[in-house]
């Protein structure tokens, strides 16, 4: 599904890095800037709720917007209160995605 988000992005005119796991995503925030982060909370090696902390606790806060499978009420509020400036339940329409992410980057 990352390279659907990513060719999507992409056609938006968005740069896009693509990384497949949550200490690749930590990495990737520390050695350059983005405007937004896209995480999912089921990683091959931890909780997407570390990314989304991480983004938040940066010098200059990355809103991140998560999208997920796990769609639970519960799960919602967890990645809330961990900072996501966005919450999308998988699936998902491509129109809704790219709605959320222009949402999303444009009250950052």
């Amino acid at each position: 599904m990352a390279a659907t988000y990513a060719r999507l992005l992409r056609r938006q005119g968005h740069q896009v890095v693509c990384v497949g796991s949550r200490a690749a995503g930590l990495q990737e925030m520390e050695n350059q800037p983005f405007r937004l982060v896209i995480a999912d909370l089921r990683l091959p090696d931890g909780d997407g709720l570390d990314v989304v902390r991480a983004a938040r606790a940066l010098p200059a806060p990355v809103p991140v917007l998560v999208a997920t499978v796990l769609g639970s009420r519960e799960t919602r509020q967890a990645a809330m209160a961990a900072g996501a400036a966005a919450f999308l339940a998988k699936p998902f329409t491509a129109e809704r995605f790219s709605a959320l992410v222009t949402q999303t980057l444009g009250a950052a």
